[in-house]
């Protein structure tokens, strides 16, 4: 069933399939990998076989069974577009996402020209913002062109982890960003000055901005704890969200 989630920028999490493979260096220390393998040892549904990718069309009826409105994140133990997901199980779950238009459907891939590639002739629902990851100049850039390419209503990067200066990004046509570090024992850090310079992008381009975490190793270079090294930046907490985006009768921003 859905589950309600800690991650800052969203309430729950809805994962109608598991599992994943590596494609790029944001990848390397897979925080969905880690918690797979431990929901496997501990015997629950769908991950019997770890991280193995499968598809879970049982989950396909969990948003239309809350009629409160909620904002879910769609695969937080996936990539949706993955190359074994097949277009008509792609097709159920945005049907799905259509029909429970009380909620609001974030969906996050790193397969960014597959996801381009099948809105090409589909229509994104309004209720459904569509993201890529960002972590490098060489793998997530990239993304960031495929990702105008598609129609919806709301265009995110989720900068996270946050390896390298990602230099001058063209923010045209995208309306959120949000950055952070990684958590894990092996995390590699992030820079304070990265991060400024996203947020100086997002400023001078007028998206809206939200920091997420420092993650594992604070803006001091310490490894600590997530927790410790808090979501502080410049002494405050940064959280802005396209909250137009949030009501699909209203305009763009």
């Amino acid at each position: 069933m859905s589950t309600r989630s800690r991650i800052e920028w969203t309430e729950l999490t809805w994962n109608p399939t598991v599992g994943c493979t590596k494609i790029s260096p944001g990848c390397k220390f897979c925080y969905a990998e880690t918690m797979a393998r431990r929901l496997q040892a501990m015997g629950s549904p769908a991950y019997e076989h770890g991280f193995r990718l499968r598809l879970v069309p049982e989950r396909l009826v969990e948003p239309s069974q809350r009629r409160k409105p909620a904002i879910y994140f769609v695969n937080s133990m996936s990539d949706l577009f993955h190359q074994a997901v097949p277009d008509e199980f792609l097709d159920q779950v945005f049907s799905v996402i259509a029909e429970a238009s009380q909620h609001t459907f974030q969906v996050l891939t790193k397969r960014s020209t597959r996801l381009a590639r099948y809105f090409q002739d589909r229509e994104v629902p309004p209720n459904a913002w569509i993201g890529v990851s960002v972590e490098d100049r060489r793998y997530g850039i990239p993304r960031i062109d495929h990702l105008r390419t598609v129609a919806a209503r709301c265009r995110f990067l989720s900068v996270e982890p946050l390896l390298e200066d990602l230099g001058r990004i063209n923010l045209d046509g995208i309306h959120w960003v949000i950055v952070g570090g990684e958590s894990g024992p092996k995390a590699r850090a992030m820079r304070p000055e990265w991060v400024d310079a996203v947020r100086s992008e997002c400023t001078n381009q007028s998206v809206p901005f939200f920091f997420k975490q420092w993650g594992a190793i604070g803006p001091d270079g310490v490894r600590r704890s997530k927790k410790e090294n808090g979501r502080d930046l410049g002494g405050r907490t940064i959280e802005e969200v396209p909250t137009w985006a949030l009501d699909p009768e209203r305009g763009g921003p």
